[in-house]
């Protein structure tokens, strides 16, 4: 795990090499090795300097984040001696009085970074892929290991903010120009030049000066001791005058730190403000004080629930799907070459956008050659862009792009391996485009649907091998967003489901896997906020505070903006098409009390959102969109609402965020006793990829297990008295209420179907 060699010239060599593990991680296991291997080489008189380093392709990637989530956070004392544990580690290896060289091979985040940090010297070997950085505060944490407090004294707080607040990570050569690494070598020089720099005359054993710092930064071998800056005596830290955090420069910093952070944030996410807070309070504290500072304030974010909902959902969760964990098993894996897009609009040129990418071949196919040529058109757009931000250079631009065939013939689809159709969301056009490419499809390719309503099981019926039929609802703008959800139809084979699964994987999308209904999961949970926030409209709550109330919440738009985005004719058509389909079957059409304001939009203002540049905003080309002045009249707000002030104003705030919350959990909550949705964490990263719902939370579920079960039932009771049936909980719900259980701790999907 830890291997440990002294060489004749009394230089010590510590090597991270965990068993079984592909990167190197702390856990209780490793840091016991290391403090171990650390407290040897300190007390070895032969030993005269450190070097650390890996034997694995990278340095160490963090903290153990399974060790983190099964961490009972029940007792804050212990909690704060635990961790403490790791801060005194650290500071015994820059104290110990031995020199310490870490020798980054590879990425080195979080702690893997922090323990760098209380080296003395810091040399990276030349890999344009190795990152270093501190990625907490993207899973609700900060870094506890001592980066909020050595970071700013090395750099200063306006270049550490990026690093802390944003979890930026940084190229090596990037953390060399600020100051956070000495040296940048190639690799087969990285342990001749740390022992090179241990081995030099204490008097040339000196670091470069850090960037933005007044004085020699770094440590120095001073009367045979290594020494960190801020051990020094008269350390300042860059950036203030006399080292003052309180100096007028030093305080608007932090005064304009706070405003970035509420502005970016909204204030839903707890860590961004407390690495604010903790920086703020540990510069003006002796070191050792500082580091109990950061612990303490490491502590309160791990007892949070936010940190462990957004761990399991944005970390194992997210890893989870792109593995690709319901991949039906024993299916061999398909590999991808060539595909067939129907349709050369928005949705079909993005897709073939990001397959181009990722170096497939494409049949682009529309009505007309000029259309496809438009379609064409809009991928070397999109390439040229990646050209600009020298994410691509012009000869490979070339090269992708004579990848694509933009053609109105659907017998080149001929020799493609997968069809996606993205045609008009109508079923006669589905329909119509799904037996013309099948005429000319190889018998064993799979035909996707893009579709974001029309249930799959209805849509095969225009196939001729439902078996290799299923639907792949692509996001829009598709270049952006992250999420595919793969919808499977009764007839859908496991083998079509694997294929598809190996394709999303391909393009570098995160796949969900989906039951089939009208609206899957996402579009119909998408549809509830929409909605909600049109009963909410007529209800005479203004516009403006249901978009932002949205925004405070966790969302990152309001549903009317969203409404604007998606298109409101499409949300029309949608429901045009679900009333029509129900009078089809004889069946009653079960709206959502809001087609009126649809109808209102779409077929007597001709409003459609941001397509046509009129929706419930309005669109100036000259500047930003703003809220359609007229829409006070076609729906007057409720003066108290508009005027008032005080608590009856900031309650109604609380209630219509949580309402616009809580009414995509039921429908999640819904989707998963329907078996929509087969297993919670499908839920949570679906509504957060897919929907932007709030990652404070963890997602939909997790939010239901923050609030409780019991507690989030009784409110929606409420809710439901009060605003309507769209509040009222499945019996999965309650079921699960009265047995005390939540999803994440005692639910299984099997028996709860």
């Amino acid at each position: 795990m830890i291997n440990y060699n002294v060489d004749s010239d009394g230089i010590a060599t510590i090597t991270w090499d965990m068993p079984g593990r592909t990167m190197n991680v702390l856990n209780e296991a490793s840091m016991t090795a290391y403090a171990g291997a650390i407290e040897e080489a300190i007390k070895d008189d032969k030993v005269k300097g450190i070097i650390l380093t890996s034997a694995k392709a990278d340095f160490i990637a963090g903290a153990d984040l399974e060790m983190l989530l099964g961490t009972d956070t029940s007792d804050a004392a212990k909690l704060m001696d635990q961790f403490s544990q790791l801060q005194k580690m650290f500071r015994r290896q820059e104290t110990g009085g031995k020199p310490i060289v870490a020798a980054i091979n590879g990425t080195a985040l979080g702690g893997g970074f922090e323990i760098c940090l209380a080296c003395h010297y810091r040399i990276a070997a030349a890999n344009p892929k190795a990152k270093v950085g501190q990625p907490e505060v993207k899973i609700g944490l900060l870094p506890g290991g001592g980066g909020t407090q050595r970071i700013p004294r090395l750099i200063g707080v306006m270049n550490a903010a990026p690093i802390l607040l944003e979890g930026k990570d940084l190229t090596v050569d990037a953390a060399k120009g600020l100051g956070l690494i000495h040296e940048v070598v190639p690799a087969n020089e990285l342990l001749a030049k740390a022992k090179a720099w241990l081995m030099a005359p204490a008097g040339e054993q000196v670091v470069p000066e850090y960037a933005g710092h007044g004085s020699k930064g770094g440590a120095k071998a001073i009367d045979g001791r290594a020494v960190q800056p801020w051990d020094r005596k008269g350390f300042k830290t860059p950036g203030f005058p006399g080292g003052q955090v309180w100096s007028p420069p030093g305080v608007q910093t932090f005064i304009g730190g706070n405003a970035m952070i509420a502005g970016k944030t909204n204030g839903v996410y707890p860590a961004p403000k407390a690495i604010m807070s903790c920086v703020y309070e540990g510069l003006q504290l002796p070191f050792d004080s500082a580091l109990r500072v950061e612990t303490r304030y490491f502590v309160s974010l791990l007892r949070n629930p936010v940190a462990k909902s957004m761990i399991r959902t944005l970390f194992f969760g997210l890893q989870e799907a792109n593995k690709l964990a319901r991949r039906p098993k024993g299916v061999p894996k398909q590999e991808y070459k060539k595909i067939g897009i129907l349709g050369a609009g928005l949705m079909g040129s993005g897709i073939a956008t990001v397959s181009v990418q990722a170096g497939l071949d494409i049949v682009l196919i529309d009505r007309d050659q000029a259309a496809a040529d438009k379609g064409k058109a809009h991928i070397a757009g999109e390439l040229d862009k990646l050209v600009k931000r020298g994410r691509l250079d012009q000869a490979r631009r070339d090269a992708l792009l004579a990848k694509v065939t933009a053609t109105p013939d659907f017998g080149a689809l001929k020799d493609v391996q997968l069809v996606v159709e993205a045609v008009f969301e109508n079923r006669e056009v589905k329909a119509e485009a799904t037996r013309k490419a099948e005429a000319a499809l190889p018998k064993e390719a799979v035909f996707a649907s893009n579709t974001s309503t029309l249930p799959i099981t209805g849509l095969a019926e225009a196939s001729s091998r439902p078996d290799h039929f299923i639907g792949l609802h692509f996001f829009s703008p598709v270049e952006k967003m992250p999420l595919v959800e793969i919808i499977v139809g009764k007839k859908t084979s496991p083998e079509t489901l694997a294929r598809a699964m190996d394709f999303v994987q391909k393009i570098r999308k995160t796949p969900i896997v989906v039951n089939d209904s009208r609206g899957f999961f996402t579009s119909r949970v998408c549809g509830a906020f929409i909605s909600e926030g049109h009963r909410m409209l007529e209800e005479g709550v203004p516009a403006a505070m249901i978009e932002n109330c949205a925004r405070f919440a966790g969302m990152p738009v309001g549903p009317l903006a969203l409404n604007d985005e998606v298109a409101i004719d499409l949300s029309w058509k949608i429901m045009d098409q679900a009333r029509r389909d129900a009078a089809a079957a004889g069946q009653k059409f079960e709206g959502g009390g809001t087609e009126h304001i649809l109808e209102l939009m779409v077929k007597k203002l001709e409003r459609f959102g941001r397509k046509n540049g009129k929706g419930f905003y309005e669109y100036p080309a000259d500047g930003k969109k703003r809220l359609w002045p007229e829409l006070a009249k076609h729906f007057p707000p409720d003066p108290k609402l508009l005027y008032g002030e005080g608590e009856e104003k900031r309650a109604k705030e609380e209630e219509i965020k949580k309402r616009l919350l809580y009414v995509q959990a039921v429908d999640t909550a819904r989707c998963l006793e329907a078996n929509v949705l087969t297993n919670p964490q499908d839920g949570d990263v679906g509504s957060i990829m897919g929907l932007g719902f709030a990652p404070q939370t963890g997602g939909a579920v997790s939010l239901i297990d923050q609030v409780g079960i019991k507690t989030f039932v009784a409110e929606c009771d409420d809710f439901a008295r009060t605003y309507g049936p769209q509040f009222e909980v499945p019996k999965l719900l309650r079921d699960m209420a009265a047995k005390g259980q939540s999803f994440y701790g005692n639910y299984h999907p099997a028996k709860a179907a």
